[in-house]
Formats: C-alpha cells, structure tokens, sequence
C-alpha cells in the first residue's frame, strides 16, 4: 500500500514534473488502534480466526505466535510448568555454550594456535543469541517452497470457524488414534517458544470433540461417545473436555460450557446408576469398584462417594446404634457404669474397620473415602450416643455427668486408636479422626469445664466447712464443760481480759488442775511431732500420695477431730475452770488444720484435673481452656487449703501461744508443751507443702500442663503466694514460739537457779566444803530445752527459716542468760560453777554452726572470768573491764562493768577498781 497520495492539480502546473512533485503531500495511514488493544481482541478471537489473522501481515503474525499468549493457554488448563520451562532454558543455554567452546577449539586447531594462545584479534566473534532471525525465515522460506504451512502445530487441522463448520474427527492428524488422544495432557513439555506449538496438539486433539457435543441436541449425538465405546474412555475424554474448555475464551464460550456441563452430568448419572445398583446388589469388586473407577475419572467420584455414604446400612443397623442409657441405668446416681459404652465402641470399631477394606477395594486411589464415611459416623451415630446420655446425667447429678463426659470422651480417644487406616488416608489419619472426636464433644466442653471446677470448689468448700464447724463445736463444747459452773457471758465474751486472773493465780490452784490438763505434773510431754514426717510413705496412688498417710496428732481419715478427753468433772473454782479451758486450747493448737483434710482436697484435685486434662489433647481453642480449667483447679485448691485451712488454723495457734504463761506450769524439765503443740502444726504445715509439691510436679509440671519457668503462669503465681503465705504464718507463730520459749527459760533460770550455786556458802573457818565445779541444774534444763525445740525443725522447715530461727533463739538465749547473770551473787568460789554454765552454752550454740551467734558466746565465756579474779587483783579485774577487744565488741565497758557489780565482794574492790579504770581513761560515773 502506498503511503502518500497525489494532490489536486492547479492551474497549468499539470506539465511541469517539479511544480507536481512540490504540490505532492503525504498522507498518514497508520492504524487507528494501539498495539494493546489489538493484542485484547486476540484474546477473545477463536483458534481458526486467530491463525487466519496471523496470515494478515508479518507484524500480526508476531503478535499471535507471541509465547505468552499460548503460555496463558496452558497454565489455564493446568500443563504448564515454570520450574520446568526454566530449567530447559538454562540448560538450552548450557549446550550453545558448549557448542560454541568446541567450535572455537576446531577453528584454532586449523589455524594452529590453541584457544588459550591465539594472537589478538586473530578470532572472529561468535554470537551467543539463541534465537536467529536470518535462521528463523530462512527456514520459513523453506517450508513454503515444500508446501507446509507456517502456523505450525495447528498444519495438520482444517482451519475453519466453529460457527460456521463442524470439524470431524477426520479432520485429526493420522498419526492419532483415538488410544493416544485420552494421553494428550501427559505428552505436553513445558519449553519456551514451544507454547504455540504444545497447545496446537491439545487442540488438534480435543477441539474436534468439543465443538461437535456443543453442536449436540441430545446425549446420543456427540461423536465421542461412537468413537469411544467403554465408559472409562468416555469419561476421560469428558474430563478431558472439562480441563480444554477453560482455554475457550471466544464467543458463545458460555453456552458451550454448559452444554459441556449438562452432557457430563448425563453421563454422570447414568454410571452413578449403575454403581447404585450394583451397590444394592453389594457387588464389590465387580460394578462398584468399576463404575466408582469410572466416576473417579469423570470428576473424582464425589457423587459416588457421597451415594455410598448416605445409603449405607450401618447407619440404620439398630444393633451398632446401641443404648446410652443403660451406662446410667446400671450404676448408683453419683456414678456412671461405662461398660455399655466401651461394648458399643467396641462394635462399631469393628464395623468400621471392615467398611475400610471395602472402601479400598471399591474406590481408586485419591480421594479419602473413609474419612468422609467417619464423619458421617461422627454425626449421626457417636453424637446421637452421646448428647442424650450427657443430658441424662446432667439432670441425674454433676458427679455422674462429669465421669460420663471424661470417661467417654477418653473411650472414644481409644476408639479412635483402634481404627485401622484406608489405603488413602495418609499419615495424617490419627490427626483427622482426632478431629472428628473433638467435633462430637466440642458442643459439651465448655459446660463440663465449668461444671468441674465448680464441683471442685464445692465440696472443697464442703469439706472445710465441715471441719471448722467440728472445731467451733469442740470448742464450745469444751467451753462449756468448763465453765458452765458459772453464770459469766461477759468473762465468756471477753476471754482476754480474766486471763490476768488466771496468770497471777496461786501456784497450788494450778497443781489441783485435772489430769487432763497438759500442764498436770503427772502428765506425759508429748513427743515431737517430727515422727509424722516418717508416716509419709512412698507414693503409691495414682496422684503419687499415698492415702495412708496420717500424723499422730491429726484427724483420722474420716474426718474426726482428735481433742482432748475431758475430765470426769468440771473445777468448781472459776480461776482453775479458766486455767483448765486455756490448756485446752493450748493441747488443740495441733489440730486446728489437719493433712487429712487437705490429702482428701488434693486427691479431689487430681480427679478433676486427671479428668478435664483429657481434652487437652485435642488441642487448639479447646485444649486451651481445658489446660486453663486444669490451672484454675489447682489455683483453688491452693485458695482453699492455704486461706481457709492453713492460715486460719495458724492465726488461731498464734492467738493461743500469746496467752502461754510458765508461771502456771509446775513441771519444766523436757518441753514447753504448747510449743511442742505448735511445732507440730508446723510439722503437718510442711506436710501440706510437701503434698502441694509433689502434686505440682506430678499433675501439672510432668504433664506440661504447666511451665515452673513462666512466672506469669497462674498455677506458679498462685503456688509462690501460698509459700509466701505458709512462710509468713510460720515465722509469725515461731516469734511467737520463741517469745514462749524464753519465758521458760527466765522462769527456770528464776526458780530452779538457788542462790548458792554461784555463791555457795562459806565454812567456819572461811572456806568453801565440798565444791561442785559442774554446771548448775537450771543451765543443764534451759539447754536441754532450748535444744529440744530448735531439733524439732530439721528437715520440716526451709533452712533459711531455720537459720533465722536458730540465730534469733540464739540470741534471745544471750539476752535471757545476760539477764539472769545480773540478778546474781557470784563469788570468786562460784565463778567455777558460772564458767561451767558458759561453757556449756558455748558448746550448744557450737552445734548450731553460726560463726556470728558463737562470737556473743564466746564474750559470755570471756566475761565470767572477771568473777574468778581475786579482791587482791582488783587493777587486773579493771584492765579486764577497759579491754574492749577481749569481748570481741558485743560488750562495752559500762555493760561489762554492771556485770562485775554481781561479784559478791563488790563493795570491797569497787574503790580499786574504778580507780584503776580512771587511771586507764574509762570512767564510768
């Protein structure tokens, strides 16, 4: 076509050739529409019009034989592959590469130079571009002088408009028979520059078929189903079909599809039929196993798969159905019999089992057929079993639901494990029927969770209640025993203030107490309560506790309170019914919590928690919340036990231990009786802890129901608060404890210290008979009792506890020792007997194995030298006083100096001896 036209003559320029050539103008042909544009509509143009288009001009042939338009083609129907094309060209790129080093070694083994040796510029360049224009329409050029056409892929199909003709079968290219046809996907390479060429086989393949069933008036008219005779063909070719329709962009693609869509859904019926009857006829591996092959090749078999799980007979058969609730009818109300529904999925495991190997020799490879039939199971049989007997026992009682729910839910975990996988059900089958059982009991978790911790802290709640009512009525009854002799209600509501009464009483009044009374002379100490730690036996039950174990001093297992018998008759005197009543109370310290108590909670406990943990293993959302209801039972637990229980019964010990007074006690010589009593609470106390502990470890930590790492974890949180509370009431009541103790020991050290012992009384002749160099009597019992005490807590009590209550009662002794030293008379003969007394305190703090405590020990045993130093040597006994390092600190020279005033010949060396301080530079006035 030219490009330009010739303009209008004017005038008589019609014979001059440059006047003409001048008057020319040029015109623009170029096309109306942008390249873009065009490259759209060539989407939508049917294959036989695309390739006539081509033929239009080369720059169109260029714009439909581009590689992406027939890549586009072929990742719609699902053949091509990236990687792979990738890797071709890689490798394409490989091979010139190579080709063209070995022609570079040929032509300089001709001119005789080596590849690595040639002259420069002596080599001609070798061009490395893959794709050749000169070569490409060389080769074109070649074609048509044979005759071939240039559209290749598409030279063996008769190019014509689907509209307008109907291509034949016989249009295909010879050498496709209608066997390799059914194969047409598996042959398709995926190689760059070769789309065109790979869809123009499917096409000259499938297209045939395509367009002549759109052309079809009813289900005996396509070709197809002449050409292919079985019906494993058949459907090939029509799932064929499905897959090449979506490369059909072109006009009417609409209605070809559902033409296409209808046809596949009348074949698909027709073989569904015949797998239905041979269903009923329960021919497995004859026209079920066949027409299910057929239905597998068509679409997947859906349809097949689905008739075979509606209509099978296990979900009619009455007899694998079974009877929820006969698990109820059979067992107590508070209980449940799971034997019923262990014969139930017992059966049914069996049943399925055998429908597995149907379905695997029925139904081809790839779809899952028997996790389809197990959901189905799921719904209509194991949900239809359980909901009405989780009602049923709601209703009945919350302890039979709750062993109904977690019992079948555990049932059904083992069923689960009994079912044997189908050929197709992967590795993953124990994760999906997992599934399937969550699914059942999904819709019962969040009102059993709830109902359990609820249960929990009910007869938690219960169980203290009860107890502390039996304590209440212990109490009033004792009370009342007592002091029923006497119309008192204000001394009965204030009992603080007439136990002043009660300490300054007579000695003898306490003496006629009852022999019920712990402070009676007659009256056996108890012994320490460190003997309940060995009643602590190997774990034996299923939580690791075992149930036997008791203390000596608690209730016995079925919740009684062990108290002290009251006597035959009450005192007639108020003030010895009053000291009656307060020992009482002092002999109940160590009942007022009790580990049976709390060994009952902790087993309940555990019962909840081993049952809602069951469901922590279906993990997700509702594993979530039962490993959090699992924490929320322990949380409660340690609530009950540590607040209600524990510190209560604490409170109550320290209360009583504040009214203690050792002026009402005639016998000192073993115990302080209701510190023993304490310090056996103490002793249950770290039971309790201990069982807290092991339960911990056991239940929740070994079962990683809980991380001991995570401080945030509410189960840790709450254990540390319950430590630290147990901690705290403990060193509260042993303050307490030592306050007591050292009453004891200024009350012996008061009346069992005679005024001889450091100042014994002197002969006629001036002269001391008979000298005991020994320790004194009172020294002896203040040790042996202190002693006693603090040996009660090893191994019951943390050692840094313990440290701090061995230090204070250390220095509590120090104090008490230094007081009693300065109500004294001490001789120079009695200093014998006072540095036996400091040495054997020495020796006993010694074994406490505290450096700092030992240092006030060793001053006391420095300072009763100061009584051994004769009047004559009054300077030494001053230098001694202002030696301030010789007391390693603890004592000051005044302090030292109040204590040589205690020297029975004081006034006959105090002139000297202050004298001699003044000279020092230590005056004292």
């Amino acid at each position: 076509m030219s490009n330009f036209k010739r303009a209008p003559v004017i005038g008589g320029a019609r014979g001059n050739v440059p006047a003409s050539l001048k008057e020319t103008q040029m015109i623009d042909t170029k096309a109306a529409l942008p390249a873009e544009i065009i490259s759209t509509i060539l989407d939508y143009l049917p294959i036989p019009d695309l390739m006539s288009f081509a033929r239009t001009c080369k720059r169109m042939q260029e714009m439909v034989y581009e590689d992406s338009r027939w890549v586009q083609r072929l990742k719609i129907i699902g053949v091509w592959n990236d990687g792979e094309a990738r890797k071709r060209v890689e490798e394409a790129m490989k091979a010139k590469r190579e080709m063209m080093r070995v022609r570079v070694e040929e032509e300089g083994k001709r001119a005789g130079i080596g590849v690595n040796g040639h002259a420069p510029g002596s080599m001609r360049k070798i061009s490395t571009t893959l794709f050749d224009a000169g070569l490409e329409q060389e080769r074109q050029r070649k074609n048509l002088e044979n005759g071939k056409s240039p559209i290749e892929g598409f030279d063996t199909m008769k190019l014509s408009s689907p509209v307008t003709e109907r291509p034949l079968p016989t249009s295909r290219a010879p050498m496709l028979d209608p066997e390799t046809l059914l194969n047409v996907f598996t042959d398709v390479r995926s190689i760059r520059g070769s789309a065109r060429k790979e869809y123009g086989r499917i096409y000259a393949a499938l297209a045939p078929f395509y367009f002549d069933l759109a052309r079809s008036r009813s289900h005996n008219d396509p070709v197809l189903f002449r050409v292919y005779r079985d019906p494993e063909q058949q459907a090939q070719m029509l799932a064929h079909l499905m897959v090449f329709c979506k490369s059909d962009w072109a006009q009417g693609w609409r209605q070809r599809e559902e033409k296409l869509v209808t046809m596949v859904g009348i074949f698909e019926t027709a073989v569904l039929r015949e797998f239905e009857q041979g269903y009923e006829a329960w021919d497995i591996d004859g026209r079920m196993r066949r027409y299910a092959n057929v239905l597998g090749i068509l679409n997947g078999g859906h349809a097949g798969i689905e008739l075979f799980v509606q209509k099978h007979p296990i979900f009619s058969d009455r007899e694998v159905m079974g009877n929820s609730i006969d698990c109820l009818r059979q067992a107590s109300s508070d209980a449940i019999d799971l034997h019923p529904s262990g014969c139930f999925l017992e059966s049914l495991s069996k049943k399925l089992n055998e429908q597995a190997n149907i379905i695997d020799r029925v139904f081809p490879a790839g779809e899952d057929v028997f996790q389809i039939f197990l959901e189905k199971v799921g719904e209509d049989i194991l949900m239809e079993y359980v909901t009405p007997l989780f009602d049923e026992a709601h209703e009945r009682s919350i302890p039979s639901y709750l062993k109904a729910v977690s019992g079948i839910f555990e049932q059904s975990m083992q069923f689960g494990f009994t079912l044997i996988p189908s050929i197709n059900s992967g590795n993953d089958f124990p994760e999906k029927v997992k599934a399937i059982i969550a699914r059942v009991f999904e819709q019962h978790v969040d009102l059993y969770l709830s109902e359990e911790l609820d249960y929990f802290k009910t007869i938690a709640e219960k169980e203290v209640s009860s107890w502390e009512s039996k304590l209440s009525a212990d109490d009033a009854t004792t009370e009342s025993f007592f002091m029923g002799s006497f119309n008192r209600q204000a001394d009965k509501k204030d009992f603080l203030t007439s136990f002043k009464k009660v300490v300054m009483m007579p000695v003898n009044v306490v003496g006629n107490l009852p022999l019920s009374s712990p402070f009676a002379t007659n009256k056996p100490i108890a012994a320490p309560a460190a003997t309940g730690i060995a009643t602590l036996q190997t774990p034996t039950g299923p939580s690791g506790l075992s149930p036997s174990v008791a203390s000596p001093s608690t209730p016995v297992l079925d919740g009684s309170r062990s108290v002290t018998p009251l006597p035959p008759e009450a005192p007639t005197d108020e003030l010895a019914a009053k000291a009656a009543l307060m020992a009482s109370r002092l002999e109940g310290i160590r009942s007022l919590f009790s580990i049976e108590i709390a060994l009952h909670l902790t087993h309940a406990a555990k019962a909840s928690i081993g049952r809602a943990a069951l469901f922590v293993r279906l993990g997700g959302q509702t594993g979530e919340e039962a490993r959090e209801q699992c924490l929320a039972v322990f949380v409660s637990l340690l609530q009950i036990v540590g607040n209600r229980h524990v510190k209560a019964g604490f409170d109550k010990a320290v209360d009583h231990l504040a009214h203690y007074n050792p002026r009402e006690v005639n016998e000192h010589k073993q115990s302080v009786a209701p510190l023993v009593t304490f310090l056996e609470l103490v002793n249950v106390g770290d039971l309790i802890s201990q069982m807290i502990d092991v339960f911990y470890e056991q239940q929740l930590a070994a079962t990683r129901l809980t991380d001991r790492n995570d401080f945030l974890d509410p189960a840790v949180k709450a254990k540390k608060i319950y430590e630290q509370m147990l901690d705290e009431r403990v060193a509260a009541g042993l303050n307490k404890g030592i306050d007591v103790l050292m009453d004891e020991v200024e009350y012996i050290c008061a009346t069992i210290t005679k005024p001889t012992d450091y100042n014994p009384p002197l002969n006629a002749n001036g002269s001391v008979a008979d000298i005991d160099i020994g320790p004194t009597a009172a020294t002896l019992q203040v040790v042996s009792i202190v002693e006693a005490h603090t040996k009660m807590l090893n191994g019951s009590t943390d050692k840094t506890m313990l440290d701090v209550f061995n230090q204070e009662v250390g220095l509590r002794l120090f104090a008490a020792v230094c007081k009693h030293l300065k109500h004294q008379h001490i001789s120079t003969d009695g200093a014998i007997k006072l540095i036996s007394d400091m040495n054997i305190y020495y020796q006993y703090i010694r074994t406490l194995r505290n450096q700092d405590l030992l240092q006030y020990f060793k001053a006391l045993r420095e300072l009763s030298q100061i009584y051994l130093i004769e009047a004559k040597h009054a300077k030494d006994m001053a230098t001694i006083i202002a030696d301030g390092d010789r007391f390693y600190g603890i004592f000051r020279a005044e302090e030292v100096y109040e204590f040589a005033e205690r020297r029975a010949d004081w006034y006959t060396v105090k002139r000297d001896v202050e004298r001699s301080m003044y000279g020092l530079g230590c005056g004292i006035m």
